[in-house]
């Protein structure tokens, strides 16, 4: 305060501080929610135009952007699924066909390969911790994999010894009532999911389900007279259903305590769905699901080069990228001699080539067949499409290995080649604008309309 009213500038300097202080520092969009109104946004709420996006975004935040009127819904993207797509289609160029709906879930391989904490690449059990619990608990069920999904959080996580203990025998289920036990029996007496609180309060204490569900959320928010509250009805709806009061009061506070970890089963047994389906195709088709896997992480070298470590773990062979052989993905190949498929490098998957030139050079091979040699390479592109630098790392990448097999001799001759490239860009433009024959004018027509 002294030095505020001794300066000006300070004095300035604190006004426009406090003006300032509280608001927000930057405008940020939930990843994955979409709000729904009965009439045009605009008159409901406030909007803001993200200039990352078409899409207009509520000011208010999704707490409050409810209570104005709007439905919230969260639509999450997971590139899973369109990596396990892309399988399917790999696998479906070999001659099989999978439906990913009518996978068995009882498939031996799946549920070794799991219990080895095997699961490099699986949805949501790929972490090292997690694969430390996998080979802890060895799952031989789907349930079991709904039940980790569910577990594997902050909260609920020292559950996770007890729920192996008792799964594999060590330790006995404590199902707190005999009325219970139908309940309790797939997780081992421990509490794993809010649908198991609201059932317990159900069965054991008479609430209906829309009356368990205000409980669940009671035990959520850890507001005590609300908690009180609902004590009392559980502790009396119990002892009515011929269960002692002290017991009652004891199993409340048990339920209580695990509520507030508890998961939706439902949310738990969707995403294990789509980490058993991950871990079905590796443990079946691991060639496809691989090469599917890397395709969708092909700007991330870090986890390209864990998933090099893993091919040569299991045994598959990763082919060096070449020029008349790979994709602009990572692709499955079976070599000429025979033997095992394997997984050929991606093109768009060598630094600083970028996809947009890779699918010209793979649709120009398609069309028109392989390329019989570098200068034919430069010739079928022409200009423009392949700068210096990406062809200097195709090179180096051992791209053209087939076609020249010293690099450093391809190398200092980039520039030629691209000079080449251009050259035979201009000829082409003056054939088609002015070369003799009966078809003479038809290539200027073309280009007009184009």
């Amino acid at each position: 305060q002294v030095m505020k009213d001794e300066d000006a500038s300070v004095s300035r300097l604190l006004d426009i501080a406090l003006q300032l202080e509280g608001l927000y520092r930057h405008a940020s969009t939930h990843a994955a929610g979409v709000v729904i109104g009965d009439r045009p946004l605009h008159e409901l709420v406030p909007l803001y135009r993200d200039p990352r996006s078409e899409m207009p975004v509520t000011q208010y935040s999704m707490k409050y952007v409810e209570r104005a009127g709007l439905v919230k819904f969260d639509f999450l993207g997971l590139k899973t699924l369109s990596v396990l797509e892309y399988a399917c289609r790999l696998l479906e160029e070999s001659g099989t066909v999978l439906e990913l709906d009518t996978l068995p879930l009882d498939d031996g391989p799946t549920y070794e390969m799991l219990g080895h904490g095997a699961s490099m690449g699986v949805f949501q059990l790929e972490s090292s911790g997690m694969r430390d619990v996998l080979r802890g608990m060895r799952p031989d069920t789907f349930e079991d994999i709904i039940a980790l999904v569910a577990l594997y959080r902050p909260g609920p996580m020292g559950n996770i010894p007890k729920f192996i203990a008792c799964k594999h025998g060590e330790e006995e289920p404590d199902y707190m009532h005999d009325s219970l036990v139908e309940i309790l029996r797939e997780t081992y007496g421990v509490i794993v999911y809010q649908e198991q609180v609201m059932q317990i309060a159900q069965v054991l204490a008479g609430y209906s389900l829309g009356a368990a569900d205000l409980l669940r959320r009671a035990m959520g928010k850890k507001i005590k007279s609300e908690m009180d509250a609902q004590r009392e009805t559980f502790v009396n709806g119990a002892v009515e259903k011929g269960v002692a009061k002290a017991q009652a009061s004891q199993i409340f506070e048990l339920v209580a305590r695990f509520a507030d970890y508890g998961f939706n089963k439902s949310h738990a047994a969707a995403y294990a769905l789509v980490a058993y389906q991950t871990a079905y195709f590796k443990a079946n088709h691991a060639v496809e699901f691989m090469a599917a896997s890397m395709s969708f992480e092909l700007r991330d070298t870090d986890k390209l080069a864990a998933f090099r470590q893993e091919l040569e773990r299991i045994g598959i062979s990763l082919l060096a990228p070449d020029i008349n052989a790979s994709g602009v993905n990572f692709t499955v190949e079976l070599p000429a001699q025979g033997g095992s498929p394997a997984i050929r490098y991606a093109l768009a998957a060598i630094k600083n080539v970028g996809d947009g030139a890779m699918r010209a050079v793979v649709a120009e091979r398609q069309a028109n067949g392989p390329y019989k040699s570098v200068i034919d390479f430069a010739t079928r592109l022409g200009a423009g499409v392949v700068n210096k630098r990406q062809l200097e790392n195709l090179v180096r990448a051992g791209a053209f290995d087939a076609l020249e097999p010293s690099r450093r001799k391809l190398f200092e001759a980039v520039e030629m080649l691209l000079r080449h490239a251009e050259s035979a860009a201009r000829n082409s433009d003056q054939d088609s604008l002015f070369g003799a024959g009966p078809n003479m004018g038809m290539p200027a027509a073309r280009v007009c309309a184009g």
